[in-house]
């Protein structure tokens, strides 16, 4: 019985601890009407960082065109890092984790 209120002490104790916050290293971004940059890290390993630009403005085929990346370090303490292509072909990421589509 000691026990047992011993350990469902320590669980509350457990789940009452704040958890760690990340603070911010690094934010940076411009906006404008036709492209827009961030970059941007966090104290526990978060990074990100983008650059898009509006092409073929004022026409029918006007898209938005943006390279950017992520990194984060995974529960299993990996580090995971996207590099990524978003226009009008779609959202194209890379990084070394995900699968690659066999060439047709």
């Amino acid at each position: 019985m000691k026990f047992l209120i011993v350990f469902v002490a320590l669980f509350a104790l457990a789940l009452a601890a704040p958890a760690d916050k990340a603070e911010i290293l690094r934010s940076e971004s411009e906006v404008g009407p036709e492209s827009f940059k961030y970059d941007w890290a966090t104290s526990d390993g978060q990074e990100a960082n983008a650059a898009g630009k509006l092409k073929d403005v004022g026409t029918e085929n006007e898209a938005i065109s943006v390279q950017g990346s992520y990194r984060f370090i995974g529960d299993d303490g990996v580090t995971y890092e996207v590099t990524y292509i978003a226009d009008e072909n779609g959202f194209q990421p890379q990084g070394a984790h995900l699968p690659v589509a066999p060439e047709a």
